[in-house]
């Protein structure tokens, strides 16, 4: 595949040999411009990179490499839980999620215990997997066929990145400071474009590397639970993120990050732009929920395979960072073991 450009480092794992896929993502990948002329798959995907089973996408740049070294970046060992408590978001934001009922009971005067119904794994702070959007031409990602995204089967499940683990250098922007800085306001529906995220890195000293997860801090979230019940209502679909364009594409591509978070609700800015060539015109409404029409989830998941974060806690972290002028640490995080899950909360930590 032409575009090729040699990565970075090279994965160790106590003798064993890696997988082909680890490999194929330590000796030799395409830039984004290389992928969209692919002519052996679907246009701009990364399928068949990581190998032609993989179910891990981008996941692959992060090597145990990464996690030795980003194990080195502790240094006062101050920890911050990412994950809002679950029915934070309620009533739901897609509206399709009722809350989360916990109910405990006891067997003796001595004993408790308890369960859960209605756990929606996507309904507060998320990773969306990989069986979470199909494209409308190509579908699943790595060619993953329709019949094999259902329940009880492993092709594309959570439970591949919950068996792999994520731990790694997460660096976080923090796009409100940053436009504060500039002195320019934040839009409610803010798309942040290539040149802000560069202009952000470059103010807060961040480089980036490959297999990094990236932390984009919005406000949004800290914003809307801010909010009266009435104004949660009105402002549910608007917040700032992640502009749509295959220039957004191939920059979260060509710095080989290996997952995106955001504390908006979807990383992308609200509403899509539908001049970004993502939008189909005569594409149909869904019946209920959100439509994904024009959002860049479709390229993102099923065609290069990057896992996404969504309503992460993160505004914490961000004046942390601020203080210490530190926006790298070590980022942890553990998604249920569900076979077949299609998103799960993180369970996602930084520690600075």
């Amino acid at each position: 595949m032409s575009g090729s450009r040699e990565a970075t480092g090279r994965a160790h794992d106590g003798g064993r040999a890696p997988s082909d896929g680890a490999w194929q993502a330590q000796l030799e990948v395409p830039d984004y411009a290389a992928l969209r002329a692919r002519t052996d798959g679907p246009p701009g995907s990364s399928w068949g990179l990581f190998g032609p089973d993989d179910d891990l996408g981008m996941l692959n740049f992060l090597t145990p490499e990464c996690a030795v070294a980003a194990a080195a970046l502790v240094t006062t060992g101050e920890v911050f839980d990412l994950d809002y408590p679950l029915n934070t978001f309620v009533p739901s934001l897609a509206g399709t999620r009722p809350a989360t009922r916990h109910t405990i009971f006891a067997n003796n005067p001595n004993h408790r215990d308890d369960w859960v119904d209605s756990f929606y794994l996507q309904s507060t702070s998320q990773i969306d997997g990989l069986r979470h959007i199909r494209h409308p031409v190509a579908g699943f990602y790595n060619g993953a066929a329709d019949a094999e995204i259902v329940e009880g089967s492993p092709r594309l499940g959570i439970q591949h990145v919950a068996e792999r683990g994520v731990v790694g250098r997460g660096v976080l922007l923090d796009m409100p400071r940053f436009f504060a800085a500039q002195g320019r306001e934040l839009a409610h529906n803010q798309a942040f474009t290539p040149a802000d995220l560069d202009a952000a890195a470059r103010l807060q000293g961040v480089r980036f590397a490959p297999g990094d997860i990236l932390l984009v801090h919005t406000g949004w979230a800290r914003w809307y639970l801010g909010l009266s019940a009435e104004g949660r209502a009105s402002r549910r679909r608007g917040s700032p993120g992640l502009h749509q364009s295959h220039e957004m594409l191939a920059w979260l591509w060509d710095h080989r990050f290996s997952l995106v978070a955001a504390d908006n609700s979807g990383l992308e800015a609200i509403p899509v732009d539908p001049d970004s060539g993502f939008h189909i015109g005569d594409e149909p409404p869904p019946e209920r929920g959100p439509s994904h029409n024009g959002m860049m989830h479709r390229q993102l998941l099923a065609l290069l395979g990057l896992l996404l974060g969504e309503l992460w806690k993160l505004s914490a972290l961000a004046e942390a960072c601020a203080r210490d002028g530190r926006y790298e640490f070590l980022l942890t995080a553990k998604p249920l073991n569900l076979v077949g899950g299609v998103g799960s909360p993180p369970n996602a930590m930084a520690v600075k």
